[in-house]
């Protein structure tokens, strides 16, 4: 590893300059500065992130706040961690990466140890435990989600009220009358998940707008419980024939059970779902869906939160709006005997 040291003596400096030079501290020359740069560039040399803090009182490190659960869709949130940190590296900044189910505690340990200039919080609550210590602090956050109360906090998320909405819109247009939504696990729901608690009140309130019948079933996600799920569904609404999926694992049982029990996709029931891009093309019957768009998720959030370290930025939300794609899985309701 290059040394500050080999860089003073490849520029012909000491190495005070070289140090002056890469904090700013003291005014140096203009042709002095351009051959210790040079040489830094020559070296390949990289200042070591602590003497860099202390030097700068800044870490240029962001925090990323993804406790990896065993109920949530594990690549989404990777997809959206690798945007913010490819993003965050544009702008000059590292990501540290917190996995963990900490809460409050991991907050404080960010904002009390310096490690991090900033913090960026994913899996985000209705009553989010995580907020009041945000809301305490000067250090700039921004949420990847949206909570109950967003006063004083910066937000970015698809509109995911807006997004159950559009599904039940779709469904409705074609014919259907008679919804089934197979949602996330019921830990998501207990836990008040903002963009599973949004989804499905944009799912109830267009339903009743539109005078549908509608029916909302956690599921575990996986062949038998999604087997146990679909069972219940028809039991109690046998004339269901459109059905709205927001959980990934449940896709893929969803449709092979369909076909074991003869119901065609999308002649006899049709299948709307919000999930990835991938996920929706690669089913075995390419689903209508509504994209979660995960990397610009994380690209805005990124950019708000370098305009609030900059002084430019403020306290907003941003809400994306919501796009289906109609593919193979939804059609007309099939025409009663």
């Amino acid at each position: 590893m290059v040394t500050l040291a080999e860089v003073a003596r490849h520029a012909g400096v000491s190495a005070s300059t070289v140090s002056y030079v890469l904090s700013g501290k003291r005014s140096i020359s203009l042709a002095t500065r351009q051959r210790v740069e040079e040489s830094i560039r020559r070296l390949g040399y990289h200042p070591h992130a602590g003497a860099r803090a202390l030097a700068s009182s800044r870490s240029n490190i962001i925090a990323l706040m993804v406790p990896l659960r065993t109920d949530m869709y594990v690549p989404v949130m990777m997809e959206i961690a690798i945007a913010v940190t490819t993003t965050a590296r544009t702008h000059g900044y590292d990501v540290l990466l917190l996995t963990g189910e900490e809460g409050p505690d991991a907050v404080r340990r960010v904002t009390g140890s310096g490690l991090a200039e900033a913090m960026i919080l994913m899996d985000v609550e209705l009553d989010d435990e995580r907020l009041p210590l945000l809301r305490a602090t000067d250090q700039p956050s921004v949420l990847i989600g949206l909570p109950a109360e967003t006063d004083g906090l910066t937000c970015v998320d698809l509109d995911f009220e807006a997004t159950g909405a559009l599904c039940v819109e779709h469904l409705a247009a074609l014919g259907h009358r008679d919804i089934a939504v197979i949602g996330e696990a019921p830990a998501v729901y207990e836990r008040h998940t903002g963009f599973a608690e949004r989804t499905l009140l944009g799912l109830r309130d267009r339903s009743r707008r539109l005078g549908l019948g509608l029916l909302h079933r956690p599921c575990a996600g996986g062949y038998d419980a999604l087997a146990l799920t679909l069972a219940r569904i028809f039991d109690e609404r046998p004339g269901t024939t459109g059905f709205v999926v927001q959980n990934e694992s449940a896709v893929e049982p969803l449709l092979a059970l369909l076909r074991q029990q003869g119901r065609a996709v999308p002649e006899d029931v049709s299948v709307v779902a919000v999930c990835p891009e991938q996920v929706a093309l690669h089913a075995s019957v390419r689903l209508t869906s509504v994209a979660v768009p995960a990397q610009e998720m994380g690209r805005h959030a990124v950019e708000q939160l370098v305009a609030k370290l900059g002084g430019r930025g403020s306290d907003e939300v941003v809400l994306l709006a919501p796009e289906l794609t109609v593919r193979a899985s939804s059609g007309p309701v099939p025409a009663r005997p």
